[in-house]
C-alpha cells in the first residue's frame, strides 16, 4: 500500500513538473529586470486581452486533465495503479481549481 501511494505521488509530481516546464519562458527578461514590451502590453492598445492570471496553474490543470483522459482510455491498468492514479489526479485537479477560486475572492 505504501509503495502504491509513493508511486502515485511520483506520477502526479512528474505530471505537474512537466506542466510547469512546458509553461516556462524560453528566455529571461531583458537585462536590468525590465520586461520587453509586447504588442498586447503597449500603451494605446485597447483591443488586447489582459494577461491571463496564473498561466502555470491553468497549464497544470490542462496537463492533468489530459493525463486523466489518457488513463481513462488506456488499454491496461499500469500494474494495478491506474485507479489510484485517477483518484490522485482528480484530487490534484480539485485542489488547483480551489486555488484559482480563492484568487478570485
Amino acid at each position: 500500500m505504501k509503495t502504491k501511494v509513493v508511486c502515485l505521488l511520483a506520477v502526479v509530481a512528474l505530471i505537474l513538473a512537466f506542466a510547469f516546464i512546458t509553461a516556462a519562458p524560453a528566455a529571461p527578461n531583458a537585462p536590468g529586470g525590465k520586461a520587453t514590451p509586447t504588442a498586447t502590453s503597449q500603451p494605446g492598445n485597447t483591443t488586447a486581452d489582459p494577461a491571463e492570471p496564473h498561466p502555470q496553474i491553468r497549464e497544470a490543470l490542462g496537463a492533468l486533465r489530459r493525463a486523466k483522459e489518457h488513463l481513462e482510455h488506456a488499454a491496461h491498468d499500469f500494474g494495478g495503479h491506474r485507479v489510484e492514479a485517477l483518484r490522485a489526479t482528480d484530487e490534484a485537479i480539485r485542489q488547483l481549481e480551489i486555488c484559482l477560486k480563492y484568487d478570485k475572492d
